[in-house]
């Protein structure tokens, strides 16, 4: 599955969990930009999980700041799969 296939699926996903209708892009941040709870986050991630039938570790939700590292690290789950 290439990069703009899990972008585009992610965005699907993203969308009712984005409330004030901001503009998604690689460099968009979830807690600045989207304002994303810690309660928002774990249903988004949980989301993303039973799309792609993936495990994001909390050490890995850690690491992702922007929407690009997470399609980044998203890609690199399936690939491992």
């Amino acid at each position: 599955m290439d990069r703009a296939e899990i972008d585009r699926r992610i965005r699907d996903l993203i969308a009712p969990f984005n409330k004030n209708d901001v503009t998604i892009t690689d460099a968009t941040t979830f807690q600045g930009d989207l304002e994303f709870d810690s309660l928002t986050v774990m249903d988004f991630v949980a989301a993303i999980e039973d799309e792609f039938d993936i495990i994001i570790s909390m050490n890995q939700q850690a690491e992702i700041e922007t929407y690009g590292q997470l399609v980044d690290s998203v890609k690199k789950l399936v690939e491992a799969e």
